[in-house]
């Protein structure tokens, strides 16, 4: 089996939102309860990219196998440096190294882009080959939040794990903005806001 990965170009969006259809439909990888038209993933795919983000896939013998990428964390210009990543696998491929190479090549190339830190939001603690993945690529666990989402029927908890990036929080970013700027910038703070 011949595995290769490679920016996702439009022509992969079919594949992608069938793939995410069953994701949505049938697991608990993600909390959405409707599955998104193509338009609608081409749209969050342009986002993704607009955000200086990668979006990868990877193709097995030439044919679709899966897709991964990264966006922001959170939105507050604190966590600019911090990415969540996104990765699915089509089932019958499972196991065949598939979501470690996305997930290599998504960890190497936002390094590139001097991303600090990445977050993997994992939808149900139970999902050992999720951990396992990420416990193999060098993400701890940070956390488990107890029944956060709830889907097919069932409330889930939702556990986080993250590992450093290039430097991760040894060194400030080459990017960061001048201290007086910061400290004039206003944010508008709903009650709680992080």
């Amino acid at each position: 089996m011949e595995i290769r990965v490679r920016d996702a170009v439009d022509a992969d969006f079919d594949a992608i939102t069938a793939l995410y259809a069953h994701e949505v439909a049938h697991d608990v990888a993600t909390y959405e309860y409707d599955a998104p038209d193509a338009v609608e993933m081409r749209r969050r795919w342009q986002a993704v990219r607009d955000a200086g983000c990668p979006w990868l896939v990877a193709e097995s013998d030439g044919r679709f196998a899966g897709y991964a990428y990264a966006g922001g964390y959170r939105s507050r210009i604190g966590y600019r440096w911090t990415v969540e990543s996104t990765v699915y696998v089509v089932h019958a491929l499972h196991g065949h190294g598939i979501g470690r190479l996305l997930m290599q090549h998504l960890i190497d190339d936002c390094t590139r882009r001097d991303f600090r830190q990445m977050v993997a939001v994992i939808g149900e603690p139970a999902n050992a080959p999720s951990v396992r993945l990420h416990e193999r690529l060098g993400f701890t666990t940070i956390g488990i939040f107890p029944g956060l989402g709830r889907k097919h029927g069932r409330w889930l908890d939702t556990l986080q794990m993250q590992r450093a990036l290039g430097d991760g929080a040894g060194s400030p970013p080459d990017d960061e903005p001048a201290a007086a700027a910061v400290a004039g910038a206003t944010e508008e703070r709903p009650t709680g806001g992080r």
